[in-house]
């Protein structure tokens, strides 16, 4: 109800009438006080702005969790890339410091033609090189891409192979050899093995 329309009750009422009555007939001051601040309070209860409505909780967004999801979706397709090419050069002939498939590989020339082609990473050096470059893995929680080293010249991080899940991988062995896969627990590397490593997100 606006100001207009409540003077114009009141007056309408009579409701200014008691009060002035109140006051003619004597009405201690005191209530006729009452009485008038009831008036205005209710004057200016009718001014007041009402109030405002509960805000409207937002949705939350899904952008960050689409995204999340979209990057992880593309590491784990990278991985795979990264196992099934190692995989496509099994039975490639076995090359000190050889690098490519035509001049044959050794294991840190194995990694770094596969992680070339298969993930767009460029890498160098020998195996110890690329123990230093990549971040330990649990060996419980290693995935396909990731890298294994082992001791196999009683020296630290002196073989490398490219693992591909299910507890094998691949790498570049010996002349006699060449590319081949072998498992985790092959008694000659399972004694050898020092622990996963990646270069993956």
């Amino acid at each position: 109800m606006t100001v207009r329309r409540l003077t114009s009750w009141l007056g309408r009422s009579g409701a200014w009438g008691v009060l002035a009555i109140a006051q003619r007939r004597g009405a201690p001051t005191q209530s006729v006080g009452v009485l008038g601040a009831v008036l205005m309070a209710l004057i200016l209860g009718a001014c007041s702005t009402p109030a405002p409505y509960p805000a409207r909780s937002e949705k939350p967004s899904t952008t960050s969790n689409a995204n999340i999801t979209a990057s992880t979706s593309s590491a784990m397709s990278t991985r795979n890339d990264v196992a099934l090419y190692a995989m496509s050069l099994l039975d490639t002939r076995y090359a000190w410091g050889g690098r490519g498939p035509a001049m044959g590989f050794d294991c840190s020339g194995l990694v770094a033609h596969v992680y070339k082609e298969a993930a767009g990473i460029a890498l160098r050096g020998t195996s110890a090189d690329l123990g230093k470059r990549s971040r330990p893995v649990d060996t419980a929680q290693l995935q396909p891409g990731d890298l294994v080293f082992f001791n196999t010249l009683g020296a630290r991080h002196s073989h490398v192979g490219v693992y591909v899940g299910g507890g094998r991988f691949v790498h570049a062995s010996n002349e006699r050899t060449g590319v081949r896969m072998d498992h985790l627990n092959n008694r000659y590397y399972a004694k050898r093995f020092e622990g996963g490593q990646t270069l993956l997100e």
